[in-house]
């Protein structure tokens, strides 16, 4: 299109809104319509197919989707709620209109926040009057399916739009399919599809999550790519030994990287007390609006100690928030207050739970310690940064132990700064992001659904029931046989009822859940402690310590005055110090893509400009040491004796599968010990010092044999991870493991690669 029809089409396209929003645009001063406003515009004004709409954080797609809505219930107004928002976070739900409430205000078209946090009497309005727009989570949405079965007609028989936002954290996960499934019970239950817009700013795989967000409608999906204007950042990446306090190190702690974030300033006149790698971290946010991003909360916990301790140390003030799911609502309001108030210059230490697009404003920095686990999760939390016409600005900061003479020769490598440089490369270069990871046999939430579905509509058949249930779009690559064995397991444990008529209802273990508000979401509850001091709710944890014992959390030290177990309460009072925290949980995948990648950064002579001095000397000692030892040659290393390396150079599913077909198969290829560290290597003890015969071995197996997955799980496994996989057959469990969680195909063509590798060698 050339520039003369573009600006003739967002000109057609600004007089087909109604005139409140035209003055919205013009007292923004907004000179000209963006590429994605017009694109969405062109979906939603002449065509009538679904609508996923990707953009860099902040590009503005939320307005860019609400115009076209507003002017289509302004001129034509439903009867009864007209356009549905479904938002994974309720902070998102109370935050993204904020910037919209005065052009809201000026339609007339009312907006109903709706979730467990929402006051009954706002409910009662909608429910009496429904009108306008409603923006709801999936787990209200789950219950106004099941208690409000009777109302769904009225209340939604006019129904137009459907938005999912952040669709990213969504696709492949549990909660992303309940929203599927819940979308096509509703369009069911009311006689007429829906449009469907998903908002996203990473979608790596652009037709999957299309595939995935039009689920059973069989609507055509568009997809609008436009010009966004070229991406600038400030991005810099450091490394530090730990507990190193020799001069040459903490120098360079003393400077914050103007070079890399080039903004010049350099006040700093600290030399490092306690790790020059906190102290850099904490000078390169001190006097910034910033957000410090961590890969766990434990991390989260200590970094925000720590950053609390050096003000101390320095006499200066405590500015450090801090933001994730164990703290209580009142302290990660108060964060996310702090972050939008203009006049703050607060610092919020956060996990996942402040990267969606929550606005937080005139955000200047990001600083991330480690390295993220995917693509995806870099670009969300960068874009955090960078608004109001700014570039968006990281600080990436890693820390290691200081190798020892003795030191492994995989531990020799800098596994996390390799990580984040692979991460950065593969966007520049390709525009890489991590296509969704689609399940095929979401047991647990098949198990939810089935309940939710007899809950909402009485007794059916087991034909009806399967009929209606597995045609669900997450669940149409679950056999109706796997159905029939989960079935009558459910029945078996009282989970569901057969009639005398041969009927299904909810059984009495059932209808227990189903009373619990937390059966709404299909996430893990937690089953934590809460913890108090006085009058205030502190947050959770996992395992209450006894009386006089002291813990970690929100940043802070507690000692145990009281327990009340029956009660799951923790009565605590503060104390000063610093103590480290855990909680279990799951790291994320990574991708292969991103492996090997980190393969390249090894073998290549590249100078990223992006790193800094501690980085680029790291970076030139791991090259070296790759290079000598013949790692980057050779897949597998001698360590010595029996002892030998792999490097699969393989990501999570494909590194699992390797890991439990060498299991498997280890008296034949005389394995007798597996250790592994992340999916970046694992160590084996083999019964050879001859490693490219046990590579022939290891391949003429695969040849006979093949890799399959279901024959790699343990008769004795049961792998439980989501909600309510302890409900589920094990049998079931180990099949769906092996079709979601292994991956044979890459493995396959890497073991003949590595057999080929040893080949050429001889």
């Amino acid at each position: 299109m050339s520039p003369n029809d573009a600006t003739k089409e967002a000109e057609q396209i600004f007089e087909r809104f109604p005139d409140f929003i035209r003055e919205f645009i013009y007292r923004h001063s907004w000179e000209s319509l963006r590429g994605v406003q017009i694109a969405a515009a062109r979906t939603l004004f002449d065509s009538d197919h679904h609508l996923l709409l990707t953009s860099s954080t902040a590009s503005g797609k939320t307005e860019a989707v609400f115009f076209p809505i507003l002017a289509d219930l302004w001129e034509n107004p439903p009867k009864g709620i007209g356009a549905l928002y479904i938002a994974p976070l309720k902070s998102l739900i109370n935050d993204q209109f904020g910037r919209m409430e005065e052009l809201l205000d000026e339609s007339g078209i009312p907006v109903t926040h709706w979730h467990g946090d929402v006051a009954a009497s706002h409910k009662r309005k909608l429910l009496e009057n429904p009108r306008g727009i409603l923006q709801i989570t999936p787990e209200s949405l789950e219950s106004m399916l099941i208690n409000r079965s009777n109302d769904i007609v009225r209340l939604f028989s006019d129904l137009r739009y459907i938005v999912v936002d952040e669709i990213h954290t969504l696709t492949g996960s549990d909660r992303g399919n309940q929203i599927i499934c819940q979308i096509t019970r509703l369009c069911r239950l009311i006689g007429h599809e829906v449009r469907r817009i998903g908002l996203s700013a990473t979608v790596g795989d652009a037709g999957l999550a299309a595939r995935w967000l039009a689920g059973g409608s069989n609507i055509e999906v568009d997809v609008p790519v436009f010009a966004e204007g070229k991406n600038r950042w400030r991005l810099g990446m450091e490394h530090f030994y730990i507990q190193d306090l020799k001069r040459d190190q903490t120098e360079k702690a003393r400077k914050v990287a103007p070079e890399a974030l080039p903004d010049g300033t350099s006040n700093v006149n600290h030399s490092a007390t306690l790790d020059a790698g906190y102290e850099y971290m904490y000078d390169c946010v001190k006097d910034r609006k910033s957000l410090v991003f961590s890969n766990s909360r434990e991390e989260t916990e200590y970094l925000t100690a720590t950053l609390r301790q050096i003000a101390a140390n320095r006499g200066e003030p405590d500015i450090f928030m801090i933001h994730h799911g164990n703290l209580s609502a009142a302290i990660r309001e108060e964060a996310e207050a702090k972050m939008k108030d203009e006049d703050s210059m607060a610092v919020t230490c956060a996990t996942v739970t402040m990267e969606l697009g929550i606005d937080i404003g005139r955000l200047e920095r990001v600083l991330q310690s480690e390295s993220p686990h995917s693509v995806s999760s870099f670009l969300q939390r960068l874009g955090r940064s960078g608004r109001r016409g700014q570039p968006p600005e990281m600080m990436m900061v890693f820390r290691e132990e200081d190798p020892l003479p003795n030191t492994p020769l995989p531990q020799l490598m800098p596994w996390e700064l390799l990580r984040a440089i692979a991460i950065v490369q593969l966007y520049i270069e390709e525009r890489f992001i991590e296509p969704p990871n689609i399940r095929q046999m979401p047991m647990s939430l098949l198990f939810h659904q089935t309940l939710s579905m007899l809950a909402s509509s009485g007794e059916l058949t087991p034909k009806m029931l399967a009929e209606r249930i597995l045609s669900l779009p997450p669940f149409l690559a679950v056999s109706r046989e796997d159905y029939r064995e989960l079935i009558i397991s459910m029945v078996e444990q009282e989970y569901l009822e057969m009639t005398e008529e041969k009927g299904l209802i909810v059984g009495l273990r059932g209808e227990r859940l189903i009373k619990s508000f937390k059966f709404y979401a299909v996430f893990k509850d937690s089953e934590d402690y809460t913890v108090r001091c006085g009058s205030d709710e502190i947050g959770t944890i996992t395992t209450p310590p006894p009386v006089g014992d002291r813990f970690a959390l929100a940043g802070r030290v507690w000692e145990v005055e009281e327990l009340d177990i029956p009660h799951k309460l923790i009565y605590v009072k503060g104390v000063l110090g610093k103590m480290e925290v855990s909680w279990p949980g799951d790291f994320g995948e990574i991708h292969t893509r991103i492996q090997e990648r980190m393969r390249r950064v090894l073998e290549e002579d590249t100078v990223y400009p992006y790193l800094k001095e501690n980085a680029r000397q790291r970076l030139e000692n791991a090259r070296h040491v790759a290079r000598n030892t013949g790692m980057l040659q050779h897949s597998l290393v001698h360590l010595g004796g029996f002892s030998w390396c792999l490097f699969p150079w393989l990501g999570t599913r494909s590194f699992r599968t390797c890991r439990k077909f060498l299991k498997h198969h280890a008296r034949q290829l005389g394995i007798s010990s597996i250790e592994f560290e992340g999916c970046n290597y694992m160590t084996l003890k083999l019964d050879t010092t001859d490693g490219a015969t046990w590579l022939g071995r290891l391949a003429d197996l695969v040849r006979e044999k093949g890799i399959d997955c279901d024959a790699l799980m343990e008769s004795g496994e049961v792998p439980v991870f989501e909600k309510y996989d302890d409900c589920i057959p094990p049998a079931l469990l180990r099949r769906a493991y092996a079709t979601d969680r292994l991956r044979a195909d890459e493995l396959t063509d890497r073991v003949f690669a590595w057999e080929s590798e040893m080949n050429q060698e001889s």
